[in-house]
């Protein structure tokens, strides 16, 4: 049986899905198939995990969590999900900076797709890496940390250096949140006191529709060691809990209404013990620098009409800069565009290429683990580093063992064996 990512949009094409238990299991797996990928909790939307060979889950890996007191670190298996660490870090008295909306996606799948979090002040998941542990073509087990050469090359990687068994993340002191939400914030307040909203809280991501009215929830996640937010302009404090969609029984999302909680089950925004929808969402998202924020949200703006009844929600948030080759904050401030789409195939492929002519003029960088339609000069003039991670991957994948058509198609490679097909995530087609 096939199987697919969480959303049911993409179908994987390989041959077989390998559980290995150690990872002895994972290297000889990789050292005796032509085409390997790793396999995470499948919440990518593109085809970016996607291969025509095996399929290695790093699920069944013995469970690792080593805590370095001294160095702040901790080493975990790769295959481990956020939710099943972040209780485990707080009882040790310690935190990760920042997490994702949803908690139940795996450690190293965040990392290799730059997913990111929120915060002016916060760098993405993958920031936090310290060291990575993985399993090269050949079989052999590889060991990188911070400062080692081309490591800001290898953390978010698209999969495509290997399969990661094992991520040391840095930590801070445990922590706790409370979240003040806001309804109605109208557009021109948006623009007068962007950054003002954005600073006023450790986490702050404004929900919209993309409507004349302006952003319909903002909701702010204050450490409680530092002043909460208790007015935002022209917003209304909110006096009942809220599900980012308008009209949806708030019930999974986490506490509200100021009240305090540790930071794992704050800084999402739903709660560990809420079981994902079976994925009847489609998902995009770009990432602008912050310089032109106001201007790339107005181009968002004009395309109101053709994006509305596509659109569940869209989501405005802030990521802090970082150093790795293949992240969306790379060497800039950034301002995130997400959109959750109906599960509309068809309609929301069409509108893609639109969305994309829309953000060009901002350097907009798409998230590699969402759907997007774009030019191969676009990306690698948002991404510049591309070229370079592209020569990194040929050089510890020379056997093209974790090559896929998605990445060969973003890396700009040709000769990949095959048949040429266009893939999710992609607006070209593969040249083979």
């Amino acid at each position: 049986m096939r199987v697919t990512n969480w959303s049911g949009n993409h179908t994987y094409s390989s041959t077989s899905v390998e559980h290995p238990a150690s990872i002895e299991e994972v290297q000889k797996v990789v050292a005796a198939a032509p085409l390997v990928r790793a396999l995470g909790s499948r919440h990518s939307f593109s085809a970016v995990a996607d291969t025509r060979g095996v399929h290695v889950s790093t699920a069944a890996l013995p469970d690792v969590f080593v805590v370095d007191h001294d160095a702040a670190t901790v080493t975990v298996s790769a295959g481990l999900r956020h939710g099943e660490l972040v209780a485990r870090l707080d009882e040790a008295g310690w935190a990760l900076h920042n997490l994702a909306s949803l908690p139940h996606i795996s450690v190293a799948g965040a990392v290799a797709t730059g997913t990111h979090g929120s915060g002016d002040r916060n760098g993405s998941l993958a920031s936090a890496v310290a060291g990575l542990q993985l399993v090269t073509a050949d079989g052999d087990r590889l060991e990188v940390r911070r400062g080692d050469d081309d490591f800001d090359g290898m953390v978010v990687s698209l999969g495509a250096l290997g399969v990661v068994t094992a991520v040391t993340l840095d930590l801070v002191p445990a922590f706790e949140v409370r979240q003040d939400l806001f309804e109605h914030l109208p557009w021109a307040d948006v623009a007068d006191h962007f950054d003002a909203i954005t600073a006023s809280a450790y986490s702050v991501s404004m929900f919209t529709d993309w409507s004349e009215t302006g952003p319909h929830q903002v909701w702010t996640k204050s450490r409680t060691d530092e002043p909460p937010v208790t007015e935002l302009f022209g917003a209304s404090p909110a006096t009942r809990e809220l599900h980012p969609l308008p009209g949806i029984d708030p019930g999974a999302t986490t506490r509200q209404l100021g009240v305090p909680g540790a930071w794992w089950d704050r800084l999402p925004h739903f709660r560990l013990e809420f079981t994902p929808s079976a994925g009847d969402e489609l998902q995009t998202e770009y990432l602008v620098p912050r310089t032109v924020a106001l201007d790339a949200i107005d181009a968002v703006r004009s395309l109101g009409p053709a994006l509305r009844p596509l659109l569940l929600v869209a989501e405005i948030r802030t990521i802090a800069a970082d150093r790795l080759w293949l992240s969306p904050s790379h060497d800039v401030d950034c301002v995130a565009l997400h959109f959750t789409w109906r599960q509309d195939v068809p309609a929301v492929e069409a509108f893609l290429p639109s969305l994309d002519d829309a953000l060009a003029p901002f350097a907009a960088r798409p998230h590699w683990g969402k759907l997007f339609q774009t030019s191969p000069e676009r990306l690698h003039a948002a991404y510049p580093r591309l070229d370079d991670f592209r020569a990194l991957a040929d050089r510890l994948d020379p056997t093209g063992t974790f090559r896929n058509d998605l990445t060969d198609t973003w890396l700009g490679r040709r000769g990949f064996p095959g048949e040429p097909r266009r893939l999710p995530g992609s607006s070209w087609e593969t040249d083979t």
